[in-house]
């Protein structure tokens, strides 16, 4: 399976605490970069994304951002401390039995340290939640990854087929095109009243079809159509090998098409070079 870099995942998660949005970007880029929009109180995940998007993707620019939203309603549970409040209040009560006014507002009583506490959150269950989610968001960008990249997969293979037909036909051209070059010399050689025998013909001949000659380069073509078949079928990582092939699919075509003498065999070498170019564009966004 090959994979694409081009990519979008978002997960929410609800809990008790609030919920959470995970969103997952990734685009094509010749290396892997990861960046982070978190939270604050969420810093310290980075790293520990950061290692994820390492074992799950070779290659990539990779935005994630996280929206944290906490429920105020699910603030932990207030307790009062009773012993410690009645203490105060009948310290109080006593300055005022010796003719002093104290003034005591209930809140103040509560505002006294000790006097009411609420239970901490459990930050520590919370990002441990908040990453169980992040892996189901890279789930879902890998799951939209391998779509897309099997999508680009069938692209490319027609692209290959369609190489092995124009192939095929400057293949079977190619003695008609010598044929008719051996017709266009004899009738120049009349047209200027030249004699020549049959073999200084044959040798000119033999020196033209050399030069023409594009075997080796349609043979080669063929040779990088099975190659490209079989990085594909073997999948994973191959966005780099398939540029490389584009490479020498350029090559063979430049070659072919610097040797073409007929309108037929131009034509063909420029499809060549526009489907090579097709496929080129589409491995650009393979990982």
């Amino acid at each position: 399976m090959i994979y694409s870099m081009t990519a979008f995942a978002r997960i929410e998660h609800k809990a008790q605490w609030g919920n959470a949005v995970w969103e997952i970007r990734s685009v094509n880029q010749r290396y892997l970069e990861s960046y982070f929009r978190l939270p604050e109180q969420f810093r310290s995940l980075e790293p520990l994304l950061r290692e994820r998007f390492r074992k799950a993707l070779q290659r990539g620019k990779v935005e994630c951002s996280l929206r944290f939203m906490a429920n105020d309603a699910a603030v932990g549970k207030v307790t009062l401390n009773e012993s410690l409040a009645r203490q105060l209040m009948e310290a109080a009560d006593w300055v005022q039995s010796h003719g002093q006014s104290t003034g005591v507002n209930p809140f103040d009583v509560l505002r006294w340290p000790g006097v009411i506490s609420a239970e901490e959150t459990d930050m520590d269950a919370i990002q441990g939640e908040l990453l169980g989610a992040f892996d189901k968001s890279l789930e879902e960008l890998l799951r939209s990854r391998a779509a897309e990249g099997d999508n680009l997969r069938v692209l490319i293979e027609q692209r290959l087929t369609a190489i092995e037909s124009e192939v095929s036909t400057i293949r079977s051209a190619m003695p008609a095109v010598l044929e008719w070059q051996r017709e266009r010399i004899s009738n120049k050689f009349e047209e200027a009243k030249i004699e020549l025998d049959s073999g200084r013909l044959e040798q000119e001949m033999i020196l033209l079809a050399q030069r023409l000659d594009v075997a080796e380069e349609l043979d080669r073509l063929n040779s990088h159509i099975s190659e490209t078949r079989k990085i594909l079928h073997k999948g994973g990582a191959c966005g780099r090998r398939l540029d490389f092939m584009m490479q020498e699919f350029n090559r063979e075509s430049n070659t072919l098409a610097s040797k073409s003498i007929n309108a037929e065999i131009t034509q063909a070498a420029v499809e060549l070079k526009v489907l090579i170019e097709q496929m080129r564009e589409q491995i650009q966004n393979i990982e």
